[in-house]
């Protein structure tokens, strides 16, 4: 496992992470377990930062995580959570204000049976007012900054240029790191033209969904992706091809997300404890570029063809 500190943060995080999102779609007591046990081997297999979040499940990862993390040691992962997009009796619902935010972070820690964390995030951007963002939503987490409360703060969303805009009206050291999705793997490279500019900020880059939301698994997408058909075509062909050079593509698919260096750590999301070491193994074996060139002429042109966020 390699590591590689977030921005100017000091936190020397591995390059693949646990992401908690599927701790949210856990429904029976045996499952529940078994993502359990899910955080134990990933945090026993060398991953130390484990990011989740109060929308995921609507509330129900950060409670199934919490429960992990009441048997792990705090000095053995960082934790990063999230504020601004939450839901309730299958209804998704959105708060940025102050109050709000301020609130979410005490109840995040409630549930996830901690007394600091150690990233907070402005969650999903896009659906807020920017101006409220950088007015109002960033002030009262650096006022929580301030109080040691929480650590650092960043913020994610889908669209590359909505990090950028709120960085540049934010006070410098405001935003210490970003968290995007979809645009750092096989079928989409489009957070590498963003890097030069994170990093003269001093902001340090956070990955997640390497197989893009199932476009580049052999399951196949599934039928809520919001991909155009001519992308999942495309994902599709490359599937077959990596199959039939007996490489899955999510082998593939993992290499290549934590290949870049400037990228601190790649988020990937299971309940299941074999697929935390079958994904880990994956990244130890050396990745096949002339395999990545082949696929990546098979996407042609659908190639950072994004979709909005839903």
């Amino acid at each position: 496992m390699q590591y590689h500190e977030i921005g100017k943060t000091g936190m020397k995080v591995s390059s693949l992470s646990f992401g908690a999102s599927s701790l949210g779609g856990v429904f029976h007591d045996l499952k529940e377990q078994e993502g359990i046990q899910a955080v134990f081997t990933a945090v026993e297999s060398g991953m130390n930062f484990i990011d989740v979040s109060p929308y995921y499940g609507h509330y129900k990862a950060e409670t199934v995580l919490g429960k992990a993390l009441k048997e792990l040691p705090r000095d053995r992962y960082y934790l990063s959570t999230k504020v601004g997009r939450y839901g309730k009796d299958g209804v998704n619902t959105w708060d940025y204000s102050a109050k709000r935010v301020t609130e979410s972070v005490y109840e995040s820690m409630e549930r996830l049976h901690i007394e600091f964390i150690d990233l907070i995030n402005v969650h999903d951007i896009e659906f807020a007012d920017l101006n409220q963002i950088v007015n109002e939503t960033l002030p009262a987490l650096v006022a929580l900054r301030e109080k040691g409360v929480v650590g650092h703060v960043g913020i994610t969303d889908l669209q590359l240029e909505n990090l950028k805009w709120v960085i540049d009206h934010s006070p410098i050291g405001t935003v210490e790191s970003i968290l995007n999705f979809c645009h750092y793997c096989l079928c989409d490279d489009k957070l590498v033209d963003f890097l030069d500019y994170f990093e003269s900020k001093g902001i340090g880059v956070i990955n997640a969904s390497p197989l893009s939301m199932g476009l580049l698994s052999e399951r196949g997408v599934p039928a809520w992706h919001p991909a155009p058909q001519s992308l999942v075509e495309a994902c599709r062909k490359a599937v077959e091809h990596c199959k039939a050079k007996n490489c899955p593509i999510e082998k593939l698919a993992m290499q290549f997300s934590v290949s870049n260096p400037r990228i601190a750590t790649t988020l990937f999301s299971t309940t299941n404890p074999e697929n935390v070491k079958k994904n880990i193994a994956f990244i130890e074996e050396p990745i096949d570029w002339e395999l990545v060139r082949e696929v990546q002429e098979i996407i042609g042109e659908q190639k950072r063809v994004s979709w909005a966020n839903s």
